[in-house]
């Protein structure tokens, strides 16, 4: 395990600065190719540019430094990672996927700072206590202990210097990058995914806007027995720090030991709120790491902690997501097809083979919901069985396309919930969670 300084690294605030980390990333990347070239040449090889881009160390070289610049360079390769890791070579797929649970953290000089900008040179007389371990660093900031005057036990999300102002050229910067290494395979058109990255990577610097979804959620699930929200702190809060409720439980992946009943009602409950929030509210929080989630055994319920990646649903998208679900239930090929059209797939204008194999993939991504009774995740093998089948995707290039981008948010959240469910061994009636939602189309 690293030690806290090796963990530390200090972040490119400017523009320029970070800018130079990119130029640095593709010299890095340019030198790891003559060198491989060289090797292989010597081993009397004619190597493809293609391999030599995608040799392991030079996704080594794009993941850490993605993971050094964090905000919107690290959201963009975790994006990458989890929506589109099926349809990228095995080596950069491998690296990318470390960027989902990886970030170092500030030095604490630029943690100072932070918080002198958010309270004033006095910000220690605001507080009691205050922690400077974090207790857990991400993307776009790192979350820390405290205890206010009045003896609230308090966290503290604050957001690393120079991330807001840093979204635009940031995500410009890496699709530049990604073009001139043609480190992602050139069918890959991911233009529409970088343009939504920064619309939401702006809402998700914006932690006034986070603190309004979880106000919302927290009036949304009030009184409901499954679900504990933090309270909100505005008068310690600003546009680069949150403060809310410190809130014990036991990471939510580490429950396989727990009476399987237990389990089993804990996914349902998971479920549950992921309907409640396509279909009712229309308003998800769609990043399902883990971390976001604790289980708090005194009293059975789930503590939610993040809502930064909050996304609003508009009403014809969880209809026509309705669409979809209801046809993939009936096995009808021909609505699967029609409602993937709704959807922004553009499947009618693909051959009939490509129809096929996307009917194929969404009859597997959404089967939980389609066979009655209890669905066994582990069992189900989800995972493997869609991984096995994107293999067939590389046959159709020519329509392959980046999901539609409520698509891409929406399976997020679900892929989450599969893993989850997977990693627990839960068994879940989805089925009959799904069906009072698709008995008629309106909302």
């Amino acid at each position: 395990m690293s030690s806290k300084k090796n963990q530390e690294k200090s972040i490119p605030k400017t523009r320029l600065g970070r800018f130079g980390q990119i130029a640095r990333l593709a010299g890095g990347v340019a030198a790891g190719m003559i060198g491989e070239g060289a090797k292989q040449l010597g081993q009397g090889k004619r190597p493809k540019v293609s391999d030599l881009l995608l040799t392991p160390a030079n996704a080594r070289k794009v993941a850490n430094q993605l993971a050094t610049m964090r905000g919107a360079a690290m959201k963009v390769g975790q994006l990458l990672s989890m929506e589109t890791s099926d349809f990228l070579p095995p080596e950069l797929a491998d690296i990318l996927a470390q960027l989902r649970n990886r970030a170092f953290i500030m030095p604490r000089a630029q943690l100072i700072d932070s918080l002198v900008k958010a309270y004033g040179e006095d910000w220690q007389a605001k507080f009691q206590h205050f922690e400077f371990e974090p207790l857990a660093a991400a993307s776009i900031g790192q979350v820390h202990r405290a205890v206010t005057l009045d003896g609230q036990d308090i966290v503290l999300k604050i957001q690393y210097p120079g991330v807001a102002k840093s979204i635009d050229s940031d995500v410009d910067n890496i699709a530049t990058l990604f073009k001139v290494t043609r480190i992602l395979p050139k069918h890959m058109d991911i233009t529409d995914l970088l343009k939504d990255a920064k619309l939401q990577l702006h809402e998700e610097a914006n932690y006034l806007q986070e603190a309004d979804y979880l106000e919302a959620f927290r009036s949304a699930l009030d009184g409901q027995k499954n679900y504990v929200i933090p309270k909100h702190y505005p008068e310690l809060s600003t546009e680069r720090i949150l403060a809310m409720d410190f809130l014990n439980g036991e990471p939510i992946e580490s429950l396989g030991e727990l009476d399987p009943s237990l389990v089993d009602n804990l996914m349902t409950a998971m479920f549950e709120l992921t309907f409640k929030e396509l279909f009712e509210l229309r308003l998800m929080q769609t990043d399902a790491n883990f971390a976001n989630y604790l289980f708090q055994h005194d009293t059975h319920k789930i503590a939610l902690l993040d809502f930064g990646a909050s996304r609003r649903f508009s009403k014809r998208f969880a209809i026509d997501y309705k669409r979809l679900l209801r046809a993939v239930a009936a096995g009808d090929s021909a609505a699967i097809v029609l409602a993937a059209d709704n959807l922004g797939y553009k499947a009618s204008e693909a051959s009939t083979e490509y129809q096929e194999f996307l009917v194929a993939v969404f009859s597997i991504a959404l089967e939980p919901f389609s066979k009655p009774g209890l669905y066994d995740f582990k069992t189900g093998q989800l995972s493997d069985r869609l991984s096995q089948l994107s293999q067939d995707g590389y046959s159709f290039k020519e329509f392959w396309q980046t999901p539609p981008t409520d698509i891409l948010y929406l399976h997020r959240k679900l892929g989450g919930m599969y893993m989850l469910a997977t990693r627990l061994g839960a068994r879940v009636n989805t089925h009959a969670l799904a069906s009072p939602y698709l008995e008629k189309l309106a909302l």
